[in-house]
Order: C-alpha cells, then structure tokens, then sequence
C-alpha cells in the first residue's frame, strides 16, 4: 500500500507563523480582557482541585518519583520537574469539571494551556506579563481551530477531544512563550500532535479522565522544549495523507475541513468563543439545568412534583451524558445529565457541594435520575458544533402539565458571557479552599493587571503556598 509522502504543511506553517509572530500590540483590547479573566477562572479551578484524591495522588506518587524541585503544583507548597508540574496542575484545572470550554472547538483550554506556560516563567525569569499575555493567547487561538476542523465526529467517534486537541494549544502557548521561530514553531506542534491521545470511556468512573488535560498541556510542553533544542517533529502533522493527525482522528476524510484551521486567524478571535461554568459539571449538561431554572422562575416546582423530564438533544449529547445513571464515583456523576438534573431538582444547585461519595450514591437521586429521558434530536445535530449543546426540554410535571424551554447557550458562555463580579466571586470561592484571603487577593489583582508585571513568575509564586 503505498502512500503520498508530500510534506506539503500550509496550515502547521500557517499556525506557526501566526503564533511565533503574535505580538501584544496586534491583540485587541476586548480579547486581552476576556482572557485575563478566563485565565483567572482557570487557577480558581486549578486551586480547588489541589486537595482532591486524583491530584493528591499525582502530587505525592510524583514527587516519590521525581528529585526536581523546580516549578510550584498549585495550591500547594510543593515542587516538581516543569513536565510533571504540567501534568499536576493540567489535572487540577480540569479537576472537578469547573474549568472553561470552547463549545465549537470541543476544548477545555486554560485546562491545556496555563499549566505549559506557567513553569516556563519558572525556569527562564523575566518573561513579562505582556508576554505571557500574547503567548497564552497564541495557545487559546489554535486549540479551537483544530477542534473547529475536526467537528463533532471527534468526540462521537469516542476520543475525548479535550486530550487530544489540548497538545496543539499547550504547543502554540508554550512555543511563543520560548519565542520559537516559525521552523522551531511547526517542529513543537509536530512532537505535540503524536502525542495525542485520550478515550471518552475515561468518563464512566475513572480518575484518569482528570489526567487527560494534564497528559496534554505536559505533550505540549515537551514539545516546545524539544523543539527549542533542535529535535524535529512532524512538520505535515496536520495534513498528512498518512498517519497525520486529521485523517487518523477521524473517521472519514469528509469528515474534517482543514480550512478552520487558519480561518480568520488574527482576525477572528477564537479566545471570545470560550465559554466559562457555573455549574459543577460537564458543559454538556448546561444548557439544560438552564432550561430548568428558567422554567422553574416562571413556576416553581421541585423533584416531588416531577413525572418526568425529556430532553431533546445532540447525539454528542446523548452520547456523552444521557447515558443511565449507575454511581460509579465523582466522575461519573459529574458527567451524567440525570444525575444532574435530579441533584439541581433535589437541591437547587449543582456545584461543589453537590458532588460528595455519598450523595452521588443517594437512593433519592438515583430514583430521580430514573425519570431523565434523553433523546437525541437529529435537527439539532444537523446544525453542527456550534449548536450541540442545544437542548429542548420538557417537564411533565404530576399534575399534567408540560412545561417547555429550549436553550441554545449556557449562562457563561460566549453568548451569555458573565460579568467580571461574577468571574472573580468564582475564583474567590474556588481559591479560598486552599490559600489564605490575602494571597487569593494578590493573585487576582496580578492577574487582572497582568500588562503591568515585570516578571509573570510572580503568578507561579502566588499560586503556591508560601
């Protein structure tokens, strides 16, 4: 079987050029205040996660295995090499199903990109907080694109795109964040883009879902190390007819459009397509606990007054949460809409405190979750990536009524993004778990005057317990 061996590589060179180009002056004002706030809302997630199981393990099996004590794990007052750093701290930022996601590009980004970028101000001081502001958007730009070319069939097809798309942003940011040339530039997405890997049956139960983003931003940032040092990567990784990234991934050639890939880049700014969460779980699931609050201002009812909720949605949305509910630990619970649906009916809220070992095991909640139909909407499916989150909802309520809502954004997400009050209470509340008011304060305040820091490591030091 012979195969084409062009290396023919328009858009990795298109992406490299554009990353290794960026400068902060090109980045409009509106995307230099989204991201310092999405980037905010990423360490509130990462502080929260610190004290969890998984990272827990992580943190203590790593540092058993690793003498390097370079680069702080966040929430904590341990230190690690810069590549397991990345891994801990990528797994703590999508630790508790807190963290960002870009709808269309199917990504959880500041999850793939911050922990990449981060130990780099570590191990080479003085990067600015200009920099650091132009190399993190170098990395929130590229993820997306690659997840927008993939399209829906991605995630379906059973890969969860997170992993597997997170390596090219965690690439790019990492790269800019070395001032990679192009050449250099193409090379770090070649090595990121073999690494590529993670299964979406991850999310029935196993902690190691929460390490897929880790797993990523640390393949994103080997290769930007690599690549500063000379080692060659794919340089067609996007491309290639054979064993390149689009055509493996992907079930069909028909399947993915490479034009995304660089559509609008420097232009259209894929940084505002980033959606943040209120709720404490998949983004998925969204779109329909809106649905039911909406109808629920309109009306109050509660889960005595529930014959059944149906909700009509994508087949990514079926497949990915309206799966029936067996208790199979967090995870899983975190990832299942009629777990969701009946903790929110049962509690009136679905965030931190609604995801405990003995509440995503309650008789309660699973007999309500049993009154959950998902089914999916080809129509909706039909609209694409964009929209596959939408959602139809009815409540058929024991008195005979059926109340209907449709929702096609989630509340933070870049239709309906938050206020900056809304943003910060978040990361407040997320961060002082861990770290002392004070210290919560000055990272907030460093991160949201990122423009005006000398050395950007004063982020890794602030998110560290002193």
């Amino acid at each position: 079987m012979s195969h084409a061996s062009t290396t023919n590589n328009p858009y990795t060179r298109g992406i490299a050029q554009f990353v290794s180009g960026l400068q902060y002056d090109a980045i409009p004002d509106e995307v230099k205040h989204r991201i310092k706030l999405l980037m905010l809302d990423s360490l509130g997630c990462a502080l929260y996660g610190a004290d969890l199981e998984w990272s827990r393990i992580l943190q203590d099996k790593l540092s058993a295995l690793d003498a390097t004590r370079t680069c702080g794990i966040w929430g904590t007052a341990k230190k690690l090499s810069a590549p397991h750093a990345a891994l801990v701290n990528g797994t703590q930022v999508q630790g508790f199903e807190l963290d960002d996601v870009h709808r269309a590009g199917v990504l959880h980004v500041g999850a793939v990109v911050l922990p990449a970028l981060i130990p780099l101000t570590e191990l080479k001081s003085g990067m600015s907080g200009r920099e650091f502001l132009a190399a993190a958007v170098a990395g929130y730009e590229i993820g997306p694109r690659v997840g927008r070319c993939m399209g829906p069939s991605h995630i379906a097809s059973g890969w969860h795109s997170g992993a597997t798309l997170g390596v090219f942003s965690a690439a790019a940011g990492a790269a800019r964040g070395l001032r990679l040339d192009t050449d250099k530039t193409v090379h770090a997405l070649g090595i990121a883009g073999t690494q590529a890997a993670g299964l979406m049956a991850a999310q029935f139960g196993a902690m190691v879902k929460r390490m897929h983003a880790g797993r990523s931003s640390q393949s994103g940032l080997y290769g930007a190390l690599f690549a500063e040092s000379g080692f060659t990567g794919i340089v067609n990784v996007l491309e290639s007819e054979y064993g390149g990234f689009c055509t493996t991934l992907s079930q069909s050639t028909d399947r993915f459009n490479l034009a995304e890939l660089t559509a609008g880049l420097g232009d259209t700014w894929q940084t505002m397509g980033v959606a943040l969460k209120f709720y404490a779980c998949v983004g998925t699931n969204h779109t329909t606990l809106d649905a039911i609050r909406d109808m629920q201002s309109e009306r109050a009812f509660g889960a005595k007054d529930v014959k059944k909720i149906v909700v009509h949605g994508s087949e990514v949305t079926v497949n990915h949460v309206g799966w029936k509910y067996v208790p199979q630990g967090l995870t899983s619970a975190q990832l299942n809409m009629p777990y969701c649906i009946a903790t929110w009916l049962l509690d009136g809220d679905c965030f931190v405190d609604q995801f405990t070992e003995d509440k995503v095991a309650d008789p309660a909640r699973m007999a309500l979750a049993e009154k959950v139909e998902v089914i999916h909407d080809p129509a909706i499916t039909a609209l694409g990536a964009k929209y596959r989150h939408k959602v139809h909802v009815e409540a058929h309520l024991n008195d005979g009524s059926v109340m209907k809502r449709s929702v096609e954004a989630a509340r933070g997400s870049e239709k309906k993004f938050a206020t900056d009050a809304e943003i910060i209470a978040k990361y407040e509340k997320l961060a002082l778990k861990v770290l002392p008011k004070a210290q919560v304060g000055q990272l907030r305040d460093a991160m949201l005057g990122l423009e005006t820091l000398d050395d950007a490591s004063q982020l890794a030091r602030l998110l560290t317990k002193q």
